[in-house]
């Protein structure tokens, strides 16, 4: 477990499994790849396998050691609904999030058909917070799939956005997340396309949480949209759906 992220979004993150496989167009420069190889030829064990998929049952209860609340990224180093992960295991890891209920759990899929398929076998607890990647409009089909889970508070990641995503269906969804490719090879994100799905939220009454322009160099190309930054979390919907219902009276 990192308990200091460096992910804007989230404070810490939990890798109960590592490794994945690629299986869309956003997954072409894969950080965690990239990521695993590094930490594997440092020697560390839970990345002996590289980036084969590897389940770890000796982190299943570390965050229930973790008395802090913090909000914790759910295997950024992998899928939990990839097709090797057994389901049972993925029910242990809802288990421990329910049991470890001072923490706010953040679980991120590009399986949204697998998510769909366990749903009715997963106990949603309000502080699992699930959501999906998007990384351009062919793939908003997973948006479809989330919106029919039991997670209490769902929410899109559309990272890398490698196109413009017009008409975004926001129903049901309680937050974006919008950003930019980054490091080798990095495929650019318009600005267009941002402002579009940023307005796409604000219209909606979605908090919208800008992360990175991305690039090789994503220090210096910053997160600030339209001169400020774009911060916003599942707890501002509310008052953002309130204060928009107000507009059309």
């Amino acid at each position: 477990m990192t308990l200091h992220s460096k992910i804007e979004w989230t404070e810490s993150t939990w890798n109960p499994v590592t490794g994945c496989t690629k299986i869309s167009p956003g997954c072409k420069y894969c950080y965690a790849e990239r990521f695993a190889k590094r930490l594997k030829a440092m020697g560390q064990n839970n990345y002996r396998n590289g980036f084969e998929v590897t389940l770890h049952d000796h982190v299943l209860n570390q965050p229930l050691k973790w008395k802090k609340p913090h909000t914790v990224f759910v295997n950024s180093m992998s899928d939990l609904f990839h097709e090797k992960v057994p389901a049972e295991f993925i029910r242990v890891v809802f288990r421990t999030m329910k049991e470890a209920f001072q923490h706010r759990f953040q679980v991120l899929t590009k399986r949204s058909e697998r998510l769909l398929e366990i749903n009715e076998i997963l106990n949603w607890e309000p502080n699992i917070w699930m959501g999906v990647s998007v990384e351009d409009k062919e793939h908003t089909y997973r948006i479809d799939h989330l919106r029919q889970t039991g997670a209490k508070v769902k929410f899109l990641s559309l990272e890398p956005l490698l196109g413009q995503i017009p008409g975004l269906e926001l129903t049901g969804i309680d937050w974006v997340i919008v950003g930019g490719e980054s490091g080798p090879g990095s495929r650019p994100m318009e600005k267009e396309w941002v402002i579009g799905l940023r307005d796409q939220c604000n219209d909606a009454g979605v908090p919208f949480f800008f992360k990175q322009w991305g690039g090789v160099n994503k220090k210096k190309a910053g997160r600030e949209l339209e001169g400020r930054l774009w911060s916003e979390m599942p707890d501002d919907a509310l008052e953002k759906r309130e204060y928009g219902q107000k507009c059309l009276v």
